[in-house]
């Protein structure tokens, strides 16, 4: 009940009973805008971890890695990134129509 999830459950004793009502279109949409924001989430934290490794990098260059090596890793890590960015959406894709379906 405090996680406001509109679920109403029931004790009678023996048995905790959670009546789960069907899904109006209303709360689908609602389920759906919470499926984007925690995609939005991943790719912050996609974003975030792509800053660390070029951090890293940088770091490394300054204690000698060669020119062409940085470029490289600077390449991989944002190829690895936008492919991590599309799985992501890809995955919300699925839900989405997921929930969405009746």
């Amino acid at each position: 009940m405090n996680a406001n999830l509109g679920l109403n459950p029931q004790n009678n004793g023996d048995v905790l009973l959670i009546a789960v009502p069907p899904l109006t279109e209303e709360r689908r949409r609602d389920l759906v805008k919470k499926a984007k924001a925690e995609s939005e989430n991943a790719k912050i934290g996609i974003r975030n971890n792509r800053k660390d490794a070029l951090d890293m990098v940088k770091e490394l260059k300054n204690e000698g890695l060669s020119e062409d090596h940085f470029k490289n890793a600077e390449v991989e890590i944002q190829n690895i990134t936008n492919a991590s960015s599309k799985d992501v959406d890809g995955l919300f894709e699925i839900k989405e129509k997921d929930i969405m379906t009746v």
